[in-house]
């Protein structure tokens, strides 16, 4: 009897031996060890769509919208939103707009391939301010891979796009 605890005992102290052998950075800052923070990353463009091209998805001639509001919504496996953020484009229509805060669950269902999508919300454009579909710019667009990452010394993002979209004025006659 006094055999087997001695052994069950030696055991014990081994696996409590290896576990303190076996280096973890888990909630640890090591010295000398980066620890690099991933974040998801959406870009595109939003743009005033030519009136010459009303009704189609056309964008020859748009010219960029700065100051542009555009908004990422990410819905989980279960139908809950998991992220919502607006984001506004630069002066040459472009957005980056960064998840940060972004969590997945299950990280195939809740991926932002699968979970996330963007909408154009608002143009400060008077003269170019109604909503388009262009490229689901106005029922959500789905982001595409494209194999893009931003890498530093602490930080490194995959960047997904999606777009680009459109507003268009609201004077435009559609020509049949």
């Amino acid at each position: 009897m006094a055999s087997s605890q001695l052994k069950v005992s030696m055991l014990l102290l081994s696996l409590a031996a290896l576990a303190c052998a076996i280096p973890s950075d888990k909630g640890h800052n090591l010295p000398g060890k980066i620890i690099k923070e991933v974040d998801a990353v959406v870009e595109g463009l939003v743009y005033c769509q030519s009136c010459q091209h009303y009704g189609t998805w056309s964008l020859t001639r748009a010219t960029p919208i700065a100051n542009a509001t555009i908004s990422v919504l990410c819905i989980n496996y279960r139908k809950i939103v998991i992220f919502y953020k607006a984001f506004q484009t630069d002066a040459k229509g472009y957005f980056y707009a960064e998840l940060k805060g972004f969590k997945m669950v299950h990280p195939l269902i809740d991926h932002p391939l699968h979970s996330c999508h963007v909408k154009i919300v608002s143009s400060p454009l008077e003269s170019c301010n109604v909503l388009t579909n262009v490229n689901y710019g106005l029922h959500g667009a789905s982001l595409r891979y494209e194999n893009k990452k931003l890498v530093g010394s602490s930080y490194e993002a995959v960047v997904y796009a999606t777009g680009p979209f459109a507003f268009r004025p609201a004077q435009c006659i559609k020509n049949y």
